[in-house]
């Protein structure tokens, strides 16, 4: 639970200019199975942050701000975060009207609602003149659901579960990536028990797959990342199958491709490139991809 403080006093962003908060989105993730091998696992995941956003807005003005008897134009979720917030703070939200806009989709994989809650919590901050608070961020996540860790601006392997930041891994490795996201949805909750069964069967593998990859983290290897990440969503595959997958691999050295992602949970799966593709290189996987009956989507991953 978090802790009451002692309310903060109301800044300058309240004499009536908009404030927005930005939170970017993800590729699914580099890593998803078990922190390590043992009877007990827990789900750890090295999410993969996309140059993709939530936006929140807050206008100051005449119209009632919550709590009131019209809830604001907020998803359930980032409504829940800004009473939350303001209960933490000791604050009053004042009149004023809410605009949301995201380049998420819902339930394939891209951390949309973690981002919204993210990026209405950022807009708050900024409401008030705070500075920003990662613990209070994590805080309010850890109340609302299982999350990623898009409240931070740098790699991590996270325990999504524990809302715990086991390690930073920085900001120096990036990919440029063409993915597709497959039809469906994936409810992650009903799926947490099939995934920890196999995370028990495939603890070693998983084991080793984790220590390549902080390894690559830990040395700027973007290809030893990717081929990290290869791994991770292959094994993935054993419970969470993407249908395009194995045509992906099948193909990856055709393209020059440095690896393959997925959104464990979700809907995506591409390609990673430690360099950019050219553009007949992208040219040829659009073709290709349109060929298993997608549309392909170029996007930069990560930071470097």
């Amino acid at each position: 639970m978090l802790k009451p403080v002692v309310p903060a006093r109301q800044g300058k962003n309240l004499a009536g200019d908009t404030v927005s908060g930005v939170c970017q989105g993800t590729l699914g993730e580099l890593y998803q199975g078990p922190l390590r091998a043992g009877t007990d696992p827990e789900i750890a995941v090295v999410s993969f942050p996309v140059d993709r956003h939530s936006w929140v807005y807050f206008s100051p003005g005449t119209a009632a701000g919550p709590p009131g008897p019209h809830p604001p134009p907020l998803k359930e979720k980032s409504a829940t975060a800004a009473r939350l917030f303001l209960d933490h703070y000791g604050l009053a939200l004042p009149p004023g009207d809410w605009l949301t806009h995201s380049e998420l989709p819902v339930g394939v994989g891209m951390a949309s609602s973690t981002a919204d809650i993210v990026a209405t919590l950022r807009c708050l901050f900024r409401v008030f003149s705070l500075p920003y608070a990662t613990e209070v961020a994590l805080g309010i996540l850890a109340e609302i659901e299982r999350a990623d860790s898009v409240f931070l601006d740098e790699f991590a392997l996270y325990l999504s579960g524990r809302h715990q930041v086991v390690r930073r891994l920085g900001r120096d490795v990036g990919f440029h990536t063409a993915f597709v996201t497959e039809a469906g949805t994936v409810d992650t909750a009903a799926v947490t028990p099939l995934l920890l069964d196999h995370y028990r069967r495939r603890g070693e593998e998983y084991q080793g797959c984790l220590t390549d990859l902080l390894k690559g983290f830990d040395s700027g290897d973007r290809p030893a990342v990717a081929r990290a990440a290869t791994i991770s969503a292959a094994l993935s595959q054993e419970v969470l199958p993407k249908a395009t997958f194995s045509t992906l691999q099948a193909h990856r050295e055709r393209f020059g491709a440095d690896g393959v992602f997925v959104a464990h949970t979700g809907c995506l799966v591409g390609y990673l490139f430690a360099s950019r593709p050219q553009p007949d290189v992208k040219s040829d996987l659009s073709a290709f991809f349109h060929s298993l009956g997608h549309q392909c989507t170029f996007a930069q991953g990560g930071y470097g």
